[in-house]
């Protein structure tokens, strides 16, 4: 039988203070079990990305340790950044990889939810393949009204109940969002201009919610420090939508604008098929497979 290995892939607001990415990064590396695979930090964003995988019961432990450290360090009342959030550990999904299915991730999603909600007393809302309804699938309908909004809503409206924990935001960390999903790729393509409101447009016609590409969500931003902005998405299946669409449309949506691409970064890790399709389109590249990646062979 193959080995089992859960992905866990859970997002922090914090991506200033490296002490404090550090102190929940240890937290998770404490769990014999583990394998901490990639630490991503965005100043702008303020956010960070950690990846780590392992068996069920120890991505478990890891995953809660990992969240009582950041509950522990993080103030969402002063926290401010350019993406949207509604807690300290913001989003924690779990993504089968070998030796585990679906449902078994689902299962661990909620066992992971409700022992937040109960030891740290943070509510809690299952999304993706643990969502308990159909809307509550997407992570943006979670964060509508971020925080600041969540924190009223949450106590009068029925339908922002989590589905564990109290009727009420913690009053530092906020709130949590816990499921299983399929492997997802966080691409941010960069463009030379200031006006925020170019990367918003274009965000919206990239994205599927708006008549854009199936399976991108996609947000416009502004990186201050940089002086340019940003369409920020998150692909949710890289198969049905390739990297390289996207940055296509973004690439001649741009143009449009007198924009030109300067740069585009993958937060945290990807597959090699993802990688290898884009390749594969740029190069015009004759009956390739991924088997021809040397490194591929290698791992047989």
């Amino acid at each position: 039988m193959a080995r089992e290995i859960v992905e866990c892939v859970p997002n922090f607001s914090e991506g200033r203070r490296k002490e404090v990415v550090d102190a929940i990064s240890e937290a998770i590396r404490s769990v014999p079990g583990t394998k901490l695979l990639d630490v991503e930090m965005d100043a702008n964003h303020n956010r960070a990305v950690v990846t780590f995988i392992g068996d069920r019961k120890a991505v478990a432990e890891a995953a809660f340790r990992g969240a009582q450290a950041a509950v522990q360090r993080i103030d969402l009342n002063v926290h401010r950044g350019e993406h949207p959030r509604i807690g300290a550990l913001d989003v924690c999904p779990f993504v089968p990889v070998a030796g585990v299915s679906m449902a078994d991730c689902v299962a661990l999603a909620t066992d992971v939810g409700q022992r937040i909600a109960r030891e740290l007393k943070v509510p809690v809302y299952l999304y993706e393949e643990a969502a308990t309804r159909p809307e509550r699938r997407a992570l943006p309908d979670l964060r509508k009204g971020e925080f600041e909004g969540l924190r009223e809503e949450i106590k009068t409206n029925p339908e922002r109940a989590p589905d564990f924990g109290p009727r009420e935001l913690h009053p530092t960390a906020g709130a949590t969002v816990v499921g299983a999903r399929y492997p997802l790729i966080a691409f941010n393509v960069n463009l030379g201009t200031q006006d925020v409101d170019i990367a918003k447009k274009i965000a919206a016609a990239v994205r599927e919610s708006s008549g854009g590409l199936k399976f991108v969500r996609a947000k416009g931003f502004a990186l201050k420090d940089r002086g340019i902005v940003q369409v920020s998405m998150n692909m949710l299946n890289f198969k049905g939508t390739p990297l390289f669409r996207a940055y296509e449309l973004i690439k001649s949506e741009a143009e449009r604008y007198g924009v030109h691409i300067v740069g585009s970064e993958i937060v945290g890790l990807v597959p090699l098929e993802a990688v290898a399709d884009t390749v594969d389109f740029y190069l015009k590249l004759e009956r390739f497979d991924v088997t021809q990646i040397l490194e591929t062979r290698l791992w047989e």
